[in-house]
């Protein structure tokens, strides 16, 4: 589960990061100042989550040492309590003896010295023993006082703990649960752009999940011409039956990286090189899809990534060609988890 956490949270992390390399300064500006908040949220929803698994480890740890030494002081304070007993028999039986020798005393009184000589010191001796098991008991007592004492506190600890156990447990799996649901809706988004875009997969347009995120790419032919960044009307045409979906999944940003392959642009005016070229053709799509839907611009960013992304790094015609490229990655949105976190 950790793993599972921290790896969706490291994508979204790279994910935001990768499209801070190519926005307009301004834009940037903001845009890098938020990938910080989450970046560093991240990291906290991280070390959090690894803290309450090593607490919890740590205290499941801590129970079954309790539950042991509990164990065992139940059994030792029955073992005392049996003692107890025992000697308070013992107690009542001498001091029965003690009554009869102070009743036997007098009479030995009248009969002869030797005899009541005996007697008191087979009185003394019953004085001195009765004192021993009269300490001891009041000895045993205390201990099984303490030792009740002990056990209660012990009790209370075990029930703290637990209690502690449960809490964080539960905090864990509404993470988990979050994190799921998420998944199920991005797996249900994926399935849903599929369908819409149904005419254009293999056409030059693929949909696909990668890192609990959704790509749908588009390949240059699809939607531009060589060196330019006015979509084709076939492209307008898939970006429209994209834009219907994301209007209805409003907990998803949209990210639209442009990306070039590494010859160098030969246009010219305000288009000085293939960093300009993929911001714009990022840009044109951005505007389609707001264009022909009630998509929340907010919702929106456009990212120019140039040559320096290639999915094929080979220097041929073939590898140049899958280079250049649309990929519109959708993300969800991770407010529930921050404020879970926060809380």
């Amino acid at each position: 589960m950790k793993k599972q956490i921290f790896i969706k949270l490291m994508i979204m992390a790279i994910l935001l990061s990768t499209f801070f390399s190519c926005v307009p300064s301004r834009r940037m500006e903001d845009v890098k100042a938020e990938n910080d908040r989450y970046l560093n949220e991240r990291n906290n929803l991280k070390r959090e989550n690894e803290t309450l698994s090593s607490e919890n480890n740590e205290l499941n740890s801590n129970i079954k040492k309790l539950r042991a030494a509990l164990d065992a002081l139940i059994a030792d304070t029955t073992m005392k309590g049996k003692s107890y007993q025992a000697l308070n028999l013992q107690y009542e039986k001498i001091n029965e003896l003690y009554e009869q020798l102070l009743a036997n005393q007098e009479k030995l009184r009248k009969g002869a010295d030797a005899d009541a000589e005996e007697a008191l010191s087979l009185l003394q001796q019953t004085r001195t023993e009765l004192q021993r098991k009269e300490d001891e008991l009041r000895a045993l007592e205390s201990s099984l006082n303490k030792e009740r004492a002990n056990l209660e506190d012990m009790r209370i600890q075990i029930g703290l703990k637990e209690k502690e156990i449960a809490e964080k447990n539960a905090k864990v799996a509404e993470l988990q649960a979050i994190l799921n649901a998420q998944d199920s809706i991005m797996k249900a988004l994926r399935q849903k752009i599929s369908d819409a875009l149904v005419g254009f997969e293999g056409e030059g347009l693929t949909v696909y999940m990668k890192d609990g995120n959704v790509y749908v790419s588009l390949d240059e032919k699809l939607l531009f011409q060589s060196g330019k960044w006015d979509v084709d009307p076939k492209g307008v045409q898939a970006l429209k039956n994209l834009a219907n979906v994301l209007e209805n999944n409003p907990d998803i940003n949209i990210l639209i990286e442009g990306h070039t392959d590494n010859v160098p642009y030969g246009g010219s005016g305000n288009i000085q090189d293939n960093w300009d070229l993929s911001v714009k053709r990022a840009t044109a799509i951005v505007k389609i899809l707001l264009s022909n839907s009630n998509i929340e611009p907010s919702r929106l960013t456009a990212a120019g990534r140039g040559q320096y992304i290639p999915i094929d790094s080979a220097n041929t015609t073939e590898a140049r060609a899958k280079n250049r490229r649309t990929e519109i990655i959708l993300t969800p949105k991770l407010n529930t988890l921050y404020d879970i976190v926060n809380q």
